[in-house]
């Protein structure tokens, strides 16, 4: 690249964020064992907003039959709750890049709570799904600006092992869900199910407040000092743009392997979703809690792959560091997900499919399938999240937040159509479908890997041409060189 581009494309991402080239010392910030409970804090904070998505996929009839509504539209609310998910993190993640990770913790965390509250509270349907809407749009805050912190203090080479467990938090509660949910609906009220999420969101602000300092380097709102209001106001809503998310899409290396992380997400949200619809009539099961006891193979699954999973992309990153004698390509981690998302998880998913459609293996073979998914899930999903973090630099929270805007998109249309689906073409069928999707998706990571780095570098060079041009044509209208934009992120 010309040298007068390297010197603009230093130059925008130095205005985009002003932490662009974090220094080694700030991953000393604090200790080890510090690192570890702010870890275990916000891996805890993260189950909570998950296993609310799953939770009341137990209860759906007793709610549906509560306020005289259907089970289709109850189902619908779950899935306008994981759209929610998705969308909020546009807002909350550049927030959290002008003001600091603590307070988007805090704030989000007290808003849930006091949605959770009023959902447990709701009088009819219409308060319940508008209830259920506001705390997703508050709980995904948790997994968004959490990933964020993990490389605000994390370095590289161990940033997916810290990544892989707190993931076990977020994959884990979706998991426990129905098995909480159904011991609830069991034995008491479902109204219990949000009583309990809200005990658990006010421990979680309570142990934000304690234990999780501010994890940020810098925070933009440093560049605020000595403006003017109006200009104070500008520079704010030109960062918190949500078009700021949406344009690190831009760049083809992010784009598919969210499109992966979303392929992974549809196959464990209609996997979850669907085992009550699709397991009860296959095993004769009369309760909520029965349908349950099966969710405990996948949990079980993410717990044993959160061990597995960071450790060997770390370990994949560090080999082929070595390879390069010392040179850290960030695709490079991506190498160690490719055989999970492209074979182990395409394959435990048509076993479980066709072994319940053809009543195969009894109740151990998809039992095995189901533990074995969740496994292959958590030794993709740390090399994908850990890439974007290190691929983003300052623009780390705004990356997350678009890739779980494309993941839990793709999983709240999965979670909408899967038992509809699987009633027309049968559960061998559509888990088929589901494989294909993990299959192509691995050809997407398996692409940015080769060819991620040079994409990477196009794209940046373009954005700098454009800058580049747009200050020639100011400086000849006479005004002199303008301010760098901040809506041209670049990574």
């Amino acid at each position: 690249m010309p040298e007068h581009l390297l010197h603009n494309r230093a130059s925008a991402d130095i205005t985009s964020n002003p932490v662009t080239a974090l220094d080694a010392n700030s991953y000393d910030r604090f200790s080890p064992n510090k690192k570890k409970i702010i870890l275990a804090v916000l891996s805890y904070s993260a189950f909570i907003s998950p296993m609310s998505s799953t939770t009341i996929l137990s209860g759906i009839p007793e709610i549906a039959a509560d306020y005289s509504a259907t089970p289709l539209t109850i189902e619908m609310s779950n899935a306008l709750y994981i759209l929610a998910m998705g969308i909020a993190p546009v807002v909350w993640a550049p927030l959290s890049s002008v003001y600091g990770r603590r307070w988007v913790y805090l704030v989000t965390a007290t808003l849930y709570l006091a949605f959770s509250i009023a959902t447990a509270l709701a009088p009819n349907t219409a308060a319940f799904i508008t209830f259920r809407i506001l705390s997703g749009l508050q709980g995904t805050s948790f997994q968004i600006i959490g990933s964020s912190s993990i490389g605000d203090i994390y370095p590289p080479s161990t940033r997916s092992t810290a990544m892989a467990w707190f993931l076990t938090g977020i994959l884990l509660g979706p998991a426990v869900g129905p098995l909480i949910g159904g011991a609830i609906v069991t034995y008491t009220s479902w109204r219990m199910i949000f009583w309990l999420q809200s005990g658990l969101t006010l421990l979680a602000l309570l142990l934000i407040f304690w234990f999780v300092p501010e994890t940020i380097p810098i925070k933009k709102s440093t560049q605020l000092e000595g403006l003017t209001r109006s200009r104070h106001m500008f520079k704010v809503l030109s960062w918190i743009n949500p078009v700021l998310v949406l344009k690190l899409q831009r760049y083809p290396n992010l784009s598919l392997t969210n499109l992966a992380a979303g392929a992974i997400n549809w196959n464990m949200f209609v996997l979850l979703t669907g085992i009550r619809h699709v397991l009860n009539p296959r095993f004769h099961l009369t309760s909520p809690l029965q349908a349950g006891l099966f969710y405990l193979a996948p949990g079980a699954g993410y717990l044993f792959g959160s061990v597995l999973g960071g450790r060997y992309a770390d370990y994949t990153a560090n080999k082929w560091q070595e390879k390069r004698q010392g040179k850290r390509i960030p695709e490079d981690r991506l190498r160690s997900s490719i055989i999970s998302i492209g074979m182990l998880n395409p394959a435990c998913m048509i076993v479980y499919g066709w072994s319940v459609q053809k009543s195969v293996g009894g109740i151990p073979l998809p039992v095995i399938a189901m533990f074995l998914q969740a496994v292959a899930q958590l030794l993709g999903f740390p090399a994908l999240n850990t890439y974007g973090i290190d691929v983003a630099r300052g623009n780390s929270a705004e990356m997350v937040a678009g890739s779980y805007l494309i993941r839990y998109s793709i999983a709240a249309v999965g979670s909408a159509v899967c038992n509809t689906a699987i009633d027309g073409m049968g559960v061998g069928w559509f888990s088929t479908l589901s494989a294909g999707m993990l299959m192509v998706s691995a050809g997407f990571v398996w692409v940015v890997a080769i060819w991620g780095e040079g994409w990477r570098e196009n794209v940046d060079e373009k954005v700098a041409l454009k800058a580049q041009e747009r200050e020639r044509k100011e400086v000849e209208k006479g005004q002199g060189k303008p301010e760098r934009l901040e809506s041209i992120p670049t990574i």
